[in-house]
């Protein structure tokens, strides 16, 4: 009586439905199937098949688009890890900030690699898009790429100062009272905005309420669903735009 080897176990295995739901391709061993697994992966296909000489050299783009998404990704978990210790209130907030700080593991660590990932997004995000301009990235086939870029440095911007209110010591207060203010004198809404940013007639209990839902969820939604179609218009672009 013989019993089933290794081999005979991952043959009966490939052949069973619950393989082919997880794998619908077999393994890469050919030039034909490993373009299908390219292809029918969504990880591997959102880069081109073919690479262009140029974007492969840091010095062309510095990486600057793939670390303003790596910070955006660490301000993501680091934000979420303070969530969990913090209470968006004008008689606890800045409690909890110094709790975080001392009395939370690694609470001080986490908060200062958050408040340092954001500023550094803003200024790498800023880079790169000075970089794009430069090598005239915004010319066809490519304006509406640019268009999604600028929508993401202003969406950056605002979630940089959202944010900026959320420890309500006196540097937030009085940075987002000047800050606020200068919504007065947008054309035609200028009291409606100011309104809407404040939640009243002066940096309170509402505004802070609202900053801190627009900095965990709406900016945030906002700048992933933009990120998505922005690597999406890159591979559809043929990937990073040649030099000028």
């Amino acid at each position: 009586m013989s019993f089933p080897g290794p081999g005979d176990l991952y043959r009966g295995l490939k052949q069973t439905q619950v393989w082919r739901s997880l794998f619908r391709q077999p393994y890469p061993s050919t030039s034909r199937t490993r373009a299908l697994a390219v292809m029918n992966n969504v990880f591997l296909h959102l880069h081109p098949v073919r690479v262009k000489k140029h974007a492969v050299r840091y010095t062309y783009t510095f990486c600057l688009g793939g670390i303003s998404f790596f910070l955006f990704l660490v301000l993501t978990v680091t934000g979420l890890y303070l969530m969990f210790f913090y209470v968006p209130s004008v008689s606890r907030a800045y409690q909890d900030i110094l709790s975080i700080e001392n009395s939370v593991a690694f609470g001080e660590l986490v908060r200062n690699m958050h408040r340092w990932a954001a500023h550094l997004m803003v200024l790498t995000v800023f880079l790169h898009m000075i970089r794009v301009f430069y090598h005239g990235a915004y010319k066809p086939p490519r304006e509406f790429n640019w268009v999604i870029g600028v929508l993401l440095l202003f969406t950056t911007l605002w979630l940089s100062f959202t944010g900026y209110l959320l420890p309500w010591d006196q540097i937030a207060f009085w940075a987002i009272t000047v800050g606020t203010q200068m919504a007065t004198y947008a054309p035609l809404l200028s009291q409606q905005s100011s309104l809407f940013l404040l939640g009243g007639i002066e940096v309170g209990q509402g505004t802070l309420l609202r900053f801190y839902v627009f900095h965990v969820i709406a900016f945030p939604l906002i700048a992933a669903i933009l990120m998505i179609v922005h690597f999406w218009r890159i591979r559809k672009d043929g990937g990073v735009s040649g030099p000028v």
